[in-house]
């Protein structure tokens, strides 16, 4: 069986839900293009505005708040990628590492974060929701997937979780690549980086590699993890998306966050390995 293009269809609706601006088109920007593209109604939840990711430098927009500038930014890449609205819930960025201040997403218990995903999911009805497995070690980004895995399971319907995920040998090949370039990022601090291959479903959103070069393009003030690679993992990485699909846990941990590897996952149905 050939490899899907896509994980929502025609008249279906997903949510996507990130921790940053940047998350959507840096993490699953070919996945959104390729949902829209099929016809299905996309909406993005993103629960910060990454206020504390490292910034650019622009004279044209070096005075705004790194906050609201990458609002914009999600805003513009989202337009691009098709999706019917943004939603921002309005947790601080918590960073990679670090203290964690008050009101950060991390500093915020699972359960709380759950309630509010929950609630929002609620009232947008979705079939599919779309979210970051957290593979990359990101923090923000683990602990949004576990309150996600809760608020799934605490709907009164069906809804598939699919993650979207790095596969552990492309990330193999960017880690040598960025430890040459720029080595000091803390992502390759992260033992295991991405996930086993033979535990993903390969997408192939090639179709719509143009749509997500030009979101990725938006998020100036950032960046992007893949603008150092030679060109052909670039085009590796952008032309073949890896996903898995969660079954939500109605006794999931509702306390600390988990670990991304332990999460027993499956191929979502109908798709190829």
């Amino acid at each position: 069986m050939n490899a899907p293009t896509t994980i929502a269809m025609a008249g279906e609706r997903m949510v996507v839900v990130v921790a940053h601006p940047d998350d959507e088109s840096f993490g699953c920007g070919s996945l959104i293009a390729a949902a829209t593209a099929a016809g299905a109604g996309v909406t993005v939840l993103c629960a910060t505005r990454g206020e504390a990711g490292e910034r650019r430098p622009d004279p044209v927009t070096d005075t705004w708040p790194l906050g609201l500038l990458r609002e914009v930014e999600l805003c513009q890449a989202a337009m691009i990628l098709g999706v019917d609205d943004v939603e921002i819930l309005d947790y601080g960025d918590s960073g990679f590492s670090g203290p964690l201040e008050p009101g950060s997403l991390v500093a915020t218990p699972i359960a709380d974060v759950a309630r509010t995903v929950g609630r929002r999911l609620a009232q947008l009805e979705p079939d599919v929701v779309l979210t970051l497995d957290g593979s990359d070690g990101h923090r923000d980004h683990q602990h949004l997937r576990d309150a996600l895995h809760i608020a799934v399971a605490s709907l009164d319907r069906p809804v598939r979780i699919v993650h979207s995920c790095l596969a552990r040998s492309l990330m193999s090949e960017w880690a040598a690549v960025m430890t040459a370039a720029e080595p000091d990022r803390e992502h390759l601090g992260v033992a295991d980086l991405g996930r086993p291959d033979d535990e993903l479903v390969a997408v192939d959103t090639s179709a719509v590699l143009g749509l997500r070069e030009k979101a990725i393009a938006c998020h100036l003030s950032q960046a992007s993890p893949f603008e150092a690679l030679p060109p052909d993992l670039r085009r590796r990485f952008l032309t073949t998306d890896f996903v898995v699909e969660h079954t939500p846990d109605a006794d999931a941990p509702t306390s600390e966050p988990t670990d991304p590897q332990t999460h027993q996952l499956a191929p979502f149905e109908g798709a190829s390995r």
